[in-house]
């Protein structure tokens, strides 16, 4: 399997708190409640872990509360590349009612100098030169802490893939742009994510594949959209493709996107057809949703859901990312 190394920024401790409803300013008795480390890149390690990938994970954590994270990297066993800041890594709260809402408070990280982010581009550089430890692919997934610039970003997108070395991006908002901006490989956003770069909604499943094209033809490889129970688009050289997934019922929808972009990068660089590819990751994508948590290769029924899974192609992609 692959060497593969992913990028959390941001991370955070995942504090999910499980109740019948939320009654805001009143004393709410809980269910359940989880603390978790975790982060987007943190829970992309997980699944590929799962898939059988060599994995280091890499980004900023706060040296006073590390010890989940150790723990986590240990069950995985990957290699921990975290540089560490002073202070704490933050926590959110993910709030789950009975009802399916889910309502997230999230704190902003830890301020990261610029002497720790020049620490993180020297290694990365060193990594990228070394022949027996470069990844074959690198993963930057979730939020930009304070201290670190949408521009930023774009630099290290560019930094990264000068060094030949594929990037596949997760993020939204001003990095999302920034990054697109610098041409990674692939990127995963939301619809509403897409819709924000495209610049005006995308309402329909048209105007849905019209932005994915746009995003291919802007110069990124492995354009996906997820867009929940509508499925997935995929446009690459391969064509453009979609899936649509089983209907199961949602407990979480924290960690699919996660798990989505991890099982694509699985099947490509495992070199899969495209429509295993595609069944593969969106299937496991619509596993996750089932429980808290990514999805699980491993789960007894798995195979019966890839078999749930629809996927078709759409057509083929000319150079200049429209319908050939």
């Amino acid at each position: 399997m692959a060497r593969i190394l992913t990028l959390t920024l941001n991370p955070a401790l995942d504090l999910s708190v499980g109740l019948d409803r939320l009654v805001p300013g009143a004393v709410n008795r809980t269910r359940e409640t989880h603390l978790e480390a975790a982060g987007k890149g943190v829970n992309v390690a997980r699944v590929l872990a799962s898939l059988g990938h060599e994995l280091t994970v890499s980004g900023f954590l706060g040296a006073d509360n590390d010890g989940l994270f150790l723990r986590a990297f240990e069950a995985l066993g990957a290699e921990d590349a975290f540089i560490r800041v002073p202070g704490e890594t933050r926590i959110n709260a993910k709030v789950a009612e009975a009802d399916g809402r889910v309502t997230d408070i999230n704190g902003p990280g830890a301020a990261i100098a610029a002497e720790a982010w020049q620490q993180l581009l020297d290694w990365l550089d060193g990594r990228a030169a070394d022949p027996g430890r470069r990844p074959q692919a690198v993963v930057i997934a979730g939020s930009l802490p304070p201290g670190i610039s949408p521009t930023d970003l774009a630099e290290l997108v560019a930094r990264l893939r000068g060094a030949d070395l594929p990037v596949w991006v997760d993020t939204s908002g001003a990095a999302l742009t920034a990054a697109i901006g610098a041409r990674p490989t692939a990127v995963k956003p939301n619809e509403q994510e897409l819709a924000s770069w495209a610049g005006h909604p995308l309402e329909s499943p048209p105007a849905r594949l019209r932005a994915a094209l746009r995003l291919y033809a802007a110069g990124v490889e492995e354009a996906l959209l997820s867009a929940g129970p509508e499925g997935v688009l995929w446009v690459s050289r391969r064509g453009a493709w979609q899936a649509l997934p089983p209907r199961l019922d949602v407990a979480s929808t924290v960690g699919a996107g996660d798990t989505l972009v991890a099982a694509m990068l699985h099947g490509v660089l495992s070199g899969h057809p495209p429509e295993q590819v595609l069944r593969l990751a969106t299937a496991l994508s619509a596993e996750a949703v089932r429980h808290v948590g990514v999805g699980d290769p491993h789960a007894p029924d798995f195979p019966q859901l890839q078999q749930q899974t629809r996927v078709r192609r759409l057509n083929d992609v000319d150079a200049g990312g429209a319908l050939a």
